[in-house]
C-alpha cells in the first residue's frame, strides 16, 4: 500500500502555529519577554492577513494587547490568528496566544491582542484588498465596503 501525502489548504481566515519558549526568549524572571510575545503575535497577524488577501501587507497598528498569564521557559505557546474584519484596504486580525504545559497538557489563554493590517503596493502605499471572499460555513468575519 502506497501512501500519498495530502496537503491541507489553508482557508486564509485563521492561522495557527506552535512555538516552544526557550531561555533566550525569557526575561530575568524565567518567563517569556513581552517584546518577544509581541513579535510572535505580529508574525501570526502578518501570516493570517497575507493568506487572507494573497497581497503584500504591513502592520499599521496594534491594539488592546492584554497579558493575562506568564509563559514560562519550557512551555509551548499556540498562536491563533483570525481575520476578524476586512475593509477596503485594511483588516483587523485578532491573535490569541495560548500557553500549554507540555507534560500535563494544561492550556490557558495567556496573551490577546488585535492588529490592523493594510494591503500595500510595491511602493508601500495602501491598495484595495482584491480578495474579498470568505470560506463557506465560517462565521465571525465582518466584511466592510470601506476602510
Amino acid at each position: 500500500m502506497q501512501l500519498t501525502p495530502t496537503a491541507i489548504v489553508p482557508t486564509g481566515d485563521q492561522t495557527r502555529f506552535l512555538e516552544m519558549i526557550l531561555p533566550e526568549q525569557a526575561n530575568h524572571y524565567g518567563t517569556l519577554f513581552g517584546g518577544h510575545a509581541l513579535n510572535l503575535m505580529g508574525k501570526a497577524a502578518f501570516v493570517a492577513a497575507t493568506r487572507r488577501t494573497r497581497q503584500s501587507v504591513v502592520m499599521a497598528a496594534s491594539d488592546k494587547i492584554e497579558f493575562h498569564e506568564p509563559i514560562r521557559v519550557g512551555e509551548l505557546v499556540e498562536l491563533i490568528a483570525t481575520v476578524a474584519r476586512v475593509g477596503r484596504s485594511s483588516m483587523t486580525v485578532a491573535v490569541d496566544m495560548i500557553r500549554e504545559d507540555p507534560v500535563s497538557g494544561r492550556r490557558k489563554s495567556a496573551v490577546r491582542g488585535t492588529f490592523e493590517m493594510v494591503a500595500v503596493n510595491e511602493l508601500g502605499r495602501p491598495v484595495p484588498i482584491t480578495r474579498q471572499t470568505t470560506t463557506h460555513g465560517k462565521q465571525g468575519i465582518k466584511e466592510e465596503a470601506g476602510s
